[in-house]
């Protein structure tokens, strides 16, 4: 996917060694594949890492403790919702912030976060909201574009939706669960501005439900700590209309 820049970018090559160099190539390569999977996936298990890449618990292993001593993974209990059998829950692996940067996800944080404080001081609240609005207007017209064809049935649309943002850089999907239906984004352009500034996400979960044509619920965002920005779409909610839509937000987390 076009956000995706590997980690070999930062490290040295075989090619040109450096001093105390133990990595391969194809332990370069490797890495970058597991933080491409990272990237897509947010919060992975070991062996959901080994299985897509077709490596064996010891070799996924041995990247991953590579990569938890050069600091570009995180580990830590996987989360689990409703019974939990016996035992430790198993470890889920995230990509730090600092290998988010190496991706190229952050570069203009510091940039955007700043301009945004202006905002905030000399226009208040109204006008931070104003311009986050005005920021996805056009984000909206093209995902709005790409699902011309999509139909009106939101979860059928939900996924034509995660096609459209899949293809601006989001790496989205939609899945069919118990209650409704469940947008995906496993990548944020701006999840350390919108730590500060939440109505990047409330904007964006504002487009996502009038794209869908449904009240949606946003549960959780990268922006908030979370591996994976997750849309809950109910099964029988209330229809947006007129460009006017009733969204939850949970800024709280």
């Amino acid at each position: 996917m076009k956000y995706v820049a590997g980690l070999s970018g930062d490290r040295p090559t075989a090619a040109t060694p450096a001093a105390g160099q133990s990595a391969s190539v194809a332990d370069l390569s490797t890495r970058d594949r597991v933080t491409q999977l990272l990237l897509e996936r947010g919060a992975t298990t070991a062996a959901q890492l080994g299985s897509a890449l077709g490596l064996s618990p010891a070799a996924i292993r041995r990247h991953l403790d590579a990569m938890l001593a050069d600091g570009d993974v995180l580990a830590r209990d996987q989360t689990v919702r409703g019974h939990r059998g016996r035992g430790r829950p198993a470890k889920v692996f995230v990509l730090t912030d600092a290998a988010r940067v190496r991706c190229g996800t952050h570069h203009y944080d510091n940039m955007a976060t700043a301009a945004l404080r202006w905002i905030s001081r000399n226009g208040g609240a109204e006008a931070v909201e104003a311009f986050a609005t005005d920021q996805v207007a056009a984000l909206e017209a093209r995902c709005r574009a790409a699902m011309e064809d999509a139909g009106d049935d939101p979860l059928a649309r939900a996924e034509a939706l995660a096609g459209a943002l899949t293809a601006e850089g989001y790496a989205a999907n939609a899945s069919t669960i118990a209650s409704g239906g469940q947008l995906c984004q496993h990548h944020c352009p701006v999840a350390h501005v919108a730590a500060e500034f939440p109505q990047l996400c409330e904007a964006e979960t504002a487009v996502i439900s009038r794209l869908v044509g449904t009240h949606v619920q946003r549960l959780a965002t990268i922006a908030h700590g979370d591996g994976v920005c997750t849309t809950h779409i109910p099964t029988q909610p209330g229809r947006a209309r007129s460009g006017k839509t009733v969204t939850t937000v949970r800024t709280d987390r």
